[in-house]
Formats: structure tokens, sequence, C-alpha cells
């Protein structure tokens, strides 16, 4: 072969071997993406057509399910009988806005596999079940409804969980929304949704992260009472204002007074009536390493796996190491600390269940269409917040909060509640406010606990005694006692 025709057969090998690598990419690597593209028509059709299972409660209430569409051309609509209740724990599925939540996670589940392919047909033929299957949830409707009704109308959210396996017991956020304005595929619907500057479609219990105020003063504890710096009977002095080192900030009490009797108080003591120049002293005593270790032991700076998308709860290290009226101000759940309701319930279930957080999760069961459980979710441990003897240590602390302290308010009679209030100063606008807490505190061999944490946007705004203890708390003893007494 001559100089000129072979580069031309390499020029046209290399041409054909790129079109070949081309087309390899746009089916092998790309086609997915395009086949599940929501703006795909076909993929659109599929949504339209194919049926999905029912998702529901761990009680068998109902919350998604597919129905005929308007005008009996054979599609099918997603529909939420309880609208609103359970928005930001599942999700919609629309042919128009496409799949969020427990909808998109648990689609290929929910779906029938009855596509029209050749395939499907094949397997049905064989004895096959194409028929979509149904996806449990471990909330209990009626302690969902209690969350939903004791937050009201309020800002906020509330995170419910059993401590020894992870399971949600409820998940409630506010405002929320109607997915079946989002099923129904209305695009006004959709926009103003979307447009709206009380965000309804953000999930406040994963998606958003807040200043946990003096909710946080209980990995504080954690922290010292780790690295062997105190005990519950480890005395601090008792002042009105604590004037932080190198600074001109100051640090107050709560109401500007004392907190015990002018001299001295214990650090149990310190926890229950949420002493802030207690905290203080404490943050500057522990220091950032273990301070950075405690929260990191409980899942801040790192991502919590669950069924839905969560944001990170976060403390910075950096500027904290010997940066004494950092630690002081870190050590009241203020500064830089932002963490999501779920990551402090973790907190709060840490404590009741021995110091291991068990990982959080949303569905308990798949089921086939004839109610038969096919896959289960095995409770597993996550992480070990802090020691057994630690967690115990707390436990007392916390209760003293609630038989005696700020936590008052959620109390359940005839039950030993712990828990920790929490009021953060935000630069603008009112203080959130925090409940954080659990029951029963040791437990009998085969008794269910609960671990809770409720937060509500602005609840400082609530009038003068705005705060964690009058605004937060009685919304966990609500659904503290809907699960004790229901």
């Amino acid at each position: 072969m001559n100089r000129p025709l072979g580069r031309l057969a390499a020029a046209a090998f290399v041409v054909l071997a790129l079109v070949a690598g081309g087309l390899t990419y746009q089916q092998a690597v790309a086609g997915p993406g395009y086949r599940d593209d929501v703006r795909n028509p076909r993929t659109l059709a599929d949504r339209a057509t194919r049926e999905r299972g029912p998702i529901l409660t761990a009680d068998g209430t109902v919350v998604a399910r597919s129905e005929s569409a308007p005008g009996g051309d054979g599609s099918l609509i997603r529909v939420y009988p309880e609208r609103s209740l359970y928005a930001h724990a599942v999700g919609y599925a629309s042919s128009y806005f496409g799949d969020t939540g427990l909808e998109a996670r648990y689609a290929d589940d929910l779906r029938s596999g009855d596509d029209g392919s050749l395939t499907a047909a094949l397997f049905s033929f064989l004895g096959g079940d194409l028929r979509p299957h149904q996806v449990q949830l471990t909330i209990r409707d009626d302690l969902q409804r209690a969350a939903a009704a004791a937050l009201g109308e309020q800002h906020g959210a509330v995170v419910a969980l059993d401590p020894a396996t992870g399971a949600v017991l409820a998940l409630v956020a506010n405002p929320t929304f109607d997915p079946n304005l989002l099923a129904s595929g209305a695009p006004a619907e959709g926009d103003a949704l979307a447009a709206d500057p009380e965000h309804p479609l953000l999930n406040r219990a994963i998606a958003a992260a807040y200043p946990p105020g003096s909710s946080f003063k209980v990995l504080v504890a954690t922290a010292a009472i780790e690295a062997s710096l105190v005990t519950p009977e480890t005395r601090f002095a008792d002042r009105t204002e604590l004037e932080l080192p190198g600074s001109t900030a100051v640090i107050h009490n709560a109401d500007g007074g004392f907190c015990a009797d002018g001299v001295s108080l214990t650090l149990e003591r310190a926890m229950a009536v949420s002493c802030n120049i207690a905290f203080g002293e404490l943050g500057m005593l522990v220091g950032a390493g273990p301070l950075l270790d405690a929260v990191e032991s409980a899942g801040f700076n790192g991502t919590i796996p669950f069924d839905l998308d969560t944001i990170a709860s976060t403390l910075p290290a950096e500027g904290l190491e010997g940066n004494l009226p950092a630690l002081a101000q870190t050590a009241l759940g203020q500064r830089d600390v932002r963490a999501t309701p779920l990551q402090m319930a973790l907190v709060a279930a840490a404590v009741a269940n021995h110091g291991v957080i068990m990982r959080p999760y949303l569905v308990g069961a798949i089921l086939d269409a004839e109610g038969v459980t096919t896959r289960s979710t095995l409770p597993a441990p996550w992480r070990t917040a802090m020691a057994e003897d630690t967690a115990r240590t707390l436990a007392a602390m916390l209760e003293e909060a609630v038989t005696s302290g700020t936590g008052w308010r959620a109390a359940v009679p005839g039950v030993r509640v712990a828990g920790k209030t929490g009021t953060a100063e935000v630069p603008e606008g009112a203080p959130h406010v925090w409940f954080i807490g659990f029951g029963p505190v040791e437990p009998e061999p085969g008794e269910q606990q609960i671990a809770i944490a409720v937060m509500v946007e602005e609840g400082g705004a609530l009038g003068e005694e705005g705060s964690g203890g009058s605004v937060a708390a009685p919304i966990a003893q609500a659904v503290l006692a809907a699960f004790f007494n229901g």
C-alpha cells in the first residue's frame, strides 16, 4: 500500500473508532441518564402509566397510593391521603416535577415491573410477580399526628426515634405542603411552592441546621466527663456574669441573675438549670481537642446515613484551639455550632442507649403485593458517642433537668423522663428554641424507649417566657405522652 492510501486508511480507522466509542458511551454510560431524565417524554409516559405500590406507616395507615387519573385515559396519578402530614417524610412522585424523598429512593421497589418489554412478559409467563411492592415506614401514625398537632403553625421540626434500633417514630417539619398539588403536575402550584418565602419544601428536620443553644451542653458535659475533668459533683462559682479573657465579651445567665445560691453549684445542678456561666467555664476548661472529639463522635462534621438526604451538623475546628472566648461561647451552643433536629435526636438517643448511636432509618420493610415481607431493615450501630458510664451519668443529670429544672414541662406522669432545653440567640430575629430528651430512664427489660428532638424557629418570640422550656418542652411532652399512653 502506498503512503497516501495508508494515511487515508489510518484516518478512516480513527474516525470509525471515535464513532464507535461515542455510540458506546451514549448507550452504555449516558443512556440511562437520558432514559431517566424527567424531560424524556417516554419517561413521563412510563411514570404516568405504571402503577406504584402504596406507602404505609408502621401501624397500617396508607400515606401514598396510585389511582386512575381524571379523564379516563388509563393513566395513573399518585395520591397522598394524609396530604401535608407526611409530605417531608415521604416526598412525592410526579410525572411533571419528578420524584423526591422516599418516592425517589424506593422507586424501583414501588413501581410495577410491567414496563411492556419482552423481558417483563417472559418473566410474567414464567410465573414471576410484576406487581408493585409496598413500602412500610417505621413511623407511627399516632405519634406523627401528635407531633404535628403540638407543633401547630410554628416553624420548626420534631424528630422522634427508638434509641435501641434507630427506627424513626415521627418526623414532622413545618411549614409543610400538600404533595397532591405536585403529583397532579400543575406547574403553577409547583412554582408557587418553590417561590414561597417560608420555604415549605424545605425539610427542616434533616436539611436545615441551627445553633442548638443549651441543648449542646449535653455534648460539652460529655467531653468533660470523658476527659476525667469533672464529675456531676464538681462545683462552679455561682456568678451573674463571666468576663471572657482577652475579649470584651461577657456571658450572662438566661435571666441575668444567679443560677443557685450566689455561692456555688454542682455540674449536675448547672445542667438542670442550664447555667450559662458554669458551662462557659467548662468549655474553656475542656479545650478544643476533647470538645471536637466528643461532637464528632456523636456525628457532627459528617454525614448521617439515612433513607433521605441530610445535611451535616457542624462545629468548625478553625479558630477554636487556644481561643478561650470562642470555646466559652461554643459551649453554650452558640457561635459557629450548627445542628439539625435529627442530629440532636441522635444525641439524646446516645444517652438513652448506653452511649451507642444506632443508624437511623425510616423504612422498616418492603412488602410484596400480598403484604408479605420481602426485605426488612436490620438495626445496626452507627457510632459510639460516649462510654456507657458517661451515658448513665448524663441520664441522671438530664432526668434532674426534667424533675426540677428547665425541662419540667416535658414531664409525663408515671414515667421517668430525661431532657435538656435550649434557647439559641441568632443575629437577626428571635431565638430558636430546643428540647431534646428521652424516656423512660432505665427501662424495664423489653420496654421500648423513645428519644426526641424539638426545634421551633424563633420560638423565643412567643412572649417573655419564650424559651426551650416553655415552648419546645411542651411539644415534646405531647409526643412523649402519646407514646407512653397510646
